[in-house]
């Protein structure tokens, strides 16, 4: 019998990044990835593509470290809040509420058996955009500036984990995810696995970490509308002296064409023409791909270069036998 969706959480609202170069940092997000800043508030700076709704997706942090702070998903309502509020107590994962900050109402902060923290909220500040960001479409929270690449809007994250199977089994209990592809190797062993809340083919990743530290950082995604644009944001990067990890190349697992760089304090960062593929079916029957399929690298482009499946933020001094 198929089990019945949940649709408590309506989409993954924004991450927050820690960085040790706040300066350097926040000029990235800003004049060469082409974010908007919002607003600030202590340490932080608040950030958000141009097509982004709420008042920030990013939230960028000054820290003595680097990795992800914390990831936010908002909820369908306040009653659907409630309803995933109870059972992640069920589950025993809950930390408790917090007031929120500058981009939204009160929120309820957990944490998932990796040690990342997340919040869920409903309240939240829609952006209004001051004269000189104001559209020409009214359905359009902000006009596209054409400031660096320019990107659009958020599109996913990619978390590492020590034990992968047990986030399989904790997403569904605790957000109503839906796993829509992973990647099982011959040992039987999760090395990779794909969440969504809705019918994009997913909003969160978490593949398996190297090493013996918990809750880093893999990636944060950031979306364009077509391939040529991410070919373009390599020339963008290049003229910037960004460094390039990986691409423009296609991934196999979830179609994704990207190219990965490193922000100034070693955040991974993706841009990608990702909103083409959608999970409408409702009784999606999870994808799974081989060891010897996922060896083969990406549907097409270079090899996957090693770093990829080793670097993370924040870095460690050594790895995991």
């Amino acid at each position: 019998m198929t089990t019945e969706p949940i649709h408590d959480i309506a989409h993954l609202a924004h991450v927050e990044l820690l960085t040790n170069k706040p300066e350097a940092s926040l000029d990235f997000f800003v004049n060469v990835l082409g974010l908007t800043e919002s607003g600030r508030e202590g340490g932080s700076v608040y950030l958000r593509a141009w097509d982004d709704y709420e008042f920030h997706t990013l939230k960028l942090t000054a820290s003595h470290t680097t990795g992800v702070g914390h990831v936010g998903y908002r909820a369908w309502s306040e009653p659907a809040l409630m309803r995933r509020v109870e059972a992640i107590e069920a589950i025993g994962a809950g930390i408790g509420w917090v007031e929120g900050d500058l981009g939204h109402g009160r929120a309820y902060r957990f944490r998932d058996p990796d040690g990342h923290i997340f919040e869920i909220y409903f309240e939240t500040h829609k952006y209004v955009a001051p004269p000189a960001e104001r559209p020409a479409l009214k359905n359009q929270a902000q006009r596209n500036h054409g400031r660096g690449c320019a990107v659009r809007r958020l599109d996913h994250l990619n978390l590492l984990a020590q034990d992968v199977a047990a986030i399989r089994d904790f997403m569904p209990r605790a957000l109503g995810s839906r796993i829509t592809e992973q990647i099982v190797l011959d040992s039987g062993e999760l090395a990779g696995c794909w969440f969504t809340v809705n019918n994009k083919s997913y909003d969160i990743a978490y593949t398996r970490d190297h090493t013996s530290a918990r809750g880093r950082f893999h990636h944060v995604t950031y979306a364009v509308d077509q391939r040529e644009q991410v070919l373009q944001a390599a020339d963008i990067f290049l003229e910037h002296g960004v460094y390039i990890e990986t691409g423009p190349h296609k991934h196999a697992v979830q179609q994704t064409f990207f190219l990965y760089v490193y922000e100034p304090a070693g955040n991974r960062i993706e841009v990608a023409n990702a909103g083409a593929r959608l999970i409408l079916d409702p009784d999606w029957q999870t994808v799974t791909w081989t060891e010897s399929e996922r060896k083969k690298g990406q549907a097409w482009g270079l090899k996957t270069i090693e770093s990829f499946h080793t670097h993370g933020t924040p870095p460690v001094s050594a790895p995991h036998a």
